[in-house]
């Protein structure tokens, strides 16, 4: 008899029939003058949800970033600061423009932008400063918020990991000049691919909503006439249908989130030295991506992880690499925290449907793997 267990995948949506009604009955009748009733829908739902006045459907959190970098004149000469932690998406749209991204380390703690390491980067150049929300946990919004103002910089979230994260009641994305957020197959809403745009600015929205539909302007009644050049990151009608579903049951996905990373701290408590996501005072953490830290001292690298995972048939990914080390940045800038973390971190599964005895063949692995290093048994396993 195989006894074998059933791999660990890292993520994968929680799909209902709620969903595949609605992505039904787009394919079958969302055509014509029907063709924008889902994203409509969808942009309206999550405006309200987050709380702003603006928001746009993209087809991806980058074409949503690109267009907002756009819309604020960002180009060549210019430079933009972000945190050296962030995923390649979050940088790209920069250089698309011809601006310098400059990367400055992150906090120990919440693995998010150094404020005041931001603050130390801001120069005449300075057009904006990028607060990504990693894995769920939050930047210092205040701090942040107090810099753009003191300096005249706008602040925008990089919100792409951040649904259901919320700072002092405000949702992650809802408080910069403007957020993007991220519907792709692996984040706790998805549309298989797509994104959004939000702001409360109206000006702003109105150039980004001109710049979303090729340059033409709104209410521009010259047919097939642009206004300006502009891209194309429309999400489609269907895609849209598949976020309406999700988006009613939101609140259930986030918690589910919550409650499997509050499971992997339970399981992990008596493991001095393991930090996993932290929420700080007066927030709360969406817990999109679980990650377990390991102190230096004890001597487990990203390595030993993911040979770790791999024998027990488990998926888990790595702590993004700093965009410093990438070849096309390739410029060491001295952020040791952005550089050292990665190298003992590692992104735990978290998906929707996961039982407790899958949650315990995880943390079973981070046990033997300590225990391994200790050479003394550290807890009683899972069974």
């Amino acid at each position: 008899m195989n006894t074998k267990k059933q791999r660990i995948c890292y993520t994968k949506p929680s799909i209902t029939e709620l969903e595949v009604a609605y992505a039904a009955d787009a394919a079958a009748n969302g055509w014509g003058d029907r063709c924008y009733d889902y994203i409509v829908r969808f942009e309206d739902g999550f405006r309200k949800h987050l709380d702003v006045s603006h928001a746009i459907a993209t087809s991806s959190c980058t074409g949503a970033m690109h267009m907002g970098l756009a819309a604020l004149g960002i180009g060549p000469g210019d430079q933009v600061i972000l945190a050296d932690t962030n995923w390649i998406a979050t940088a790209a749209p920069i250089v698309h423009l011809g601006a310098t991204p400059i990367f400055v380390d992150i906090l120990a703690d919440s693995w998010c932008i150094d404020p005041a390491g931001a603050e130390r980067h801001i120069t005449p150049k300075t057009r904006a400063i990028i607060a990504t929300h990693i894995y769920g946990n939050l930047c210092d919004m205040d701090r942040l918020l107090d810099i753009g103002r003191r300096h005249g910089i706008p602040i925008i979230e990089d919100a792409a990991e951040a649904i259901g994260s919320v700072w002092h009641d405000r949702r992650a994305g809802s408080m910069g000049l403007f957020g993007t957020f991220s519907f792709h197959g692996t984040k706790t809403l998805t549309t298989g691919e797509g994104g959004m745009f939000v702001t409360s600015d109206t000006g702003l929205f109105e150039k980004v909503l001109t710049l979303s539909n090729h340059g033409r302007a709104r209410g521009q009644m010259k047919q097939f006439w642009p206004d300006e050049l502009g891209f194309k990151y429309k999400m489609s009608n269907i895609q849209a249908a598949l976020g309406c579903g999700q988006l009613e049951r939101i609140e259930g996905l986030i918690a589910r989130k919550r409650e499997i990373l509050a499971s992997y701290a339970e399981k992990l408590a008596a493991c001095h030295g393991v930090s996993l996501n932290p929420a700080a005072a007066g927030t709360v953490n969406g817990a999109w991506m679980p990650t377990a830290v390991f102190d230096r001292d004890m001597g487990i690298t990203r390595e030993m992880l993911r040979q770790a995972f791999s024998e027990a048939d488990i998926d888990a990914r790595v702590f993004f690499h700093p965009l410093s080390s990438l070849p096309m940045f390739a410029e060491r800038r001295g952020n040791r925290n952005a550089w050292d973390i990665p190298e003992r971190a590692i992104n735990l599964p978290s998906y929707h449907d996961m039982t407790e005895d899958e949650i315990g063949r995880v943390t079973d692995v981070i046990l033997g793997l300590i225990e391994s290093r200790a050479g003394e048994p550290l807890l009683a396993k899972s069974a």
